[in-house]
C-alpha cells in the first residue's frame, strides 16, 4: 500500500510543494547559470531508473565544458565553476530533481541513478538496485555518500529495497537535511565526485 500508493503520492506532493516555494531560487541560479555557461544552465543526462527505464535527469550544470587540447574533458576538479561549487555546497544543484519526482521517473527517497553504463557491470545482486524508482536521497547517502567504497553502497541500496517503509523514508529524509546543513560526508579524499564504479573484480 505505502510502496505503490502512499509514497508516489507524497512523492508527486512534496516535490510540487518544493518547486512552488523554491521558485525565487530556482529562477535566480537559472538565470546566473544561463550568463556563466553559454545559455546552458542545466545538466541533463540519461539515467537508469526502475526497471532499468531509461529517463533523462535533470540537474543544474555546476561544471564546464573545457577539454584539454587533445579534446578529452578536463577533470571534474578543473571545470567545477566557483558558482558552481557554491550550488553544490548547499545542494541547491539537485533541486531540479523534483521535476523528474513529478513527471514520475524518480522518487524522493531511493537508490541513487547512476551512469547507464554500469547496468553491464552490476551482478545480480548489484541490479536489485532497480526493483524501485531512484532517489534524490537515500539510504547509502545518509550512510556515508561518497566517502563508502561502492560495494557498500549498492549493500546499502539493496537493504533499502528490502525494509522499504514510510517510517525509513521520513528517517532518510530527516538525516539528508542533517547532512546538508552539516556537509557530511560530502567529499572522498578531498574530490568533488565519487570514483566511477568500474565493475566487480
Amino acid at each position: 500500500m505505502y510502496k505503490h500508493v502512499v509514497k508516489p503520492f507524497f512523492d508527486i506532493l512534496i516535490s510540487s510543494i518544493v518547486l512552488v516555494v523554491l521558485s525565487p531560487i530556482l529562477l535566480l541560479a537559472t538565470l546566473i547559470l544561463t550568463i556563466l555557461n553559454n545559455g546552458k544552465p542545466f545538466f541533463v543526462q540519461e539515467r537508469p531508473g526502475r526497471n532499468e527505464k531509461i529517463f533523462k535527469l535533470i540537474k543544474f550544470k555546476t561544471m564546464t565544458d573545457r577539454r584539454s587540447a587533445s579534446g578529452e574533458l578536463l577533470p571534474d576538479a578543473d571545470r567545477l565553476t566557483l558558482f558552481g561549487a557554491f550550488l553544490r555546497k548547499l545542494s541547491i544543484d539537485e533541486i531540479p530533481q523534483f521535476i523528474n519526482v513529478v513527471k514520475g521517473d524518480m522518487s524522493i527517497v531511493g537508490p541513487r541513478p547512476l551512469l547507464v553504463e554500469y547496468l553491464e557491470r552490476y551482478n545480480e545482486f548489484q541490479k536489485r538496485r532497480h526493483e524501485v524508482k531512484p532517489g534524490i536521497t537515500g539510504w547509502a547517502q545518509v550512510n556515508g555518500r561518497n566517502a563508502i567504497s561502492w560495494e557498500k553502497k549498492f549493500e546499502y541500496d539493496v537493504s533499502y529495497i528490502d525494509n522499504l517503509s514510510f517510517g525509513l523514508d521520513v528517517k532518510i529524509i530527516f538525516l539528508t537535511i542533517k547532512k546538508v546543513i552539516f556537509r557530511e560526508g560530502v567529499n572522498k579524499n578531498s574530490q568533488e565526485t565519487m570514483d566511477l564504479f568500474r565493475g566487480n573484480n
